[in-house]
């Protein structure tokens, strides 16, 4: 849940947040996300197709799993607050002395102040604009970046109506918006019968891969081209996310569960792997060890 950095400056241990979904109020420190519509419901919108408009609900199709501590003092357990120290004097800047500066060449700086940054940004709005349609294929996959689900409110006809369409000729719809003052690009697409809405990225923050230094060394002989071919077929299979998960987390999460209760579980060291002596050997060893699998199966 994106917090307002205008009311409440981000160096505040403690403070209220209204939820810009459903005005909620709650307290962003303790509850990191809106209780009420469980920061998951982002805005209430309009699709807007030339003089057609659609009534959704965004709502955010990812959720945050980051493990989250709180900055305690080591004697008293008390959550610490952050300040804006000057380094050359170590004296508190009080809040109202602070300014928001541009560095344009080392130690020279462009100041902003609020009301020329609030004059710069976006007008807002409700609506999502679709500009105009293009096949998926148009889009390159580093392109997209977070997704949201789009369900009706209220004019559930046409809000199906535009899934279905979508569906039926493949299409994906390049939309433009504003939500909490920033501007964002998108593509809507169907999914299931219901609407998708991923944001783009801008083009000046994708890299070219042909802006990157080429790959040292010789290129593959035929051996190595058909081992690493057979390894692919070997490999085949379908895609389930149940069996990809944050193993991190997890055994932070386990870890700290057992302290809790008393226990002093014992850290695992992962081992590092060996580094390879060549690639045909490296392939060779993974075909065997895949057929012996399938044949255990």
């Amino acid at each position: 849940m994106s917090r307002n950095k205008r009311n409440r400056p981000w160096w505040l241990e403690e403070g209220t947040e209204i939820c810009p979904a459903c005005s909620h109020t709650y307290v962003f420190q303790t509850e990191y996300r809106c209780a009420a519509c469980d920061g998951v419901l982002c805005a209430t919108c309009d699709l807007k197709l030339d003089s057609t408009k659609v009534p959704v609900k965004l709502y955010s199709a990812v959720q945050d799993k980051t493990v989250r501590f709180h900055i305690l003092e080591e004697r008293s357990k008390t959550r610490v607050k952050q300040h804006m120290i000057n380094p050359d004097t170590g004296e508190e800047i009080p809040n109202e002395e602070i300014q928001k500066g541009f560095e344009v060449e080392p130690g020279t700086f462009v100041i902003l102040d609020d009301k020329e940054l609030e004059a710069l940004e976006p007008k807002g709005s409700r609506e999502i604009e679709i500009a105009h349609f293009v096949a998926p294929d148009e889009i390159a996959p580093e392109f997209y970046d977070r997704p949201y689900y789009l369900g009706p409110d209220g004019d559930q006809a046409t809000y199906f109506a535009l899934a279905e369409a979508l569906q039926n000729k493949e299409k994906e719809g390049i939309a433009r918006w504003v939500m909490r003052k920033q501007p964002y690009v998108g593509a809507l697409r169907a999914e299931d019968d219901h609407l998708v809405l991923f944001t783009l990225r801008n083009a000046e923050e994708v890299l070219s891969a042909k802006d990157l230094p080429r790959p040292a060394g010789r290129a593959p002989d035929r051996k190595e081209l058909s081992m690493a071919k057979q390894l692919v077929d070997l490999l085949k299979g379908e895609f389930d996310p149940k069996e990809y998960k944050d193993e991190y987390r997890a055994r932070v999460m386990e870890f700290v569960e057992k302290k809790a209760k008393g226990h002093a579980p014992k850290l695992r060291l992962v081992k590092p792997k060996r580094k390879a002596a060549s690639l045909d050997k490296v392939l060779a060893k993974s075909i065997q060890s895949l057929r012996r699998e399938k044949r255990a199966a």
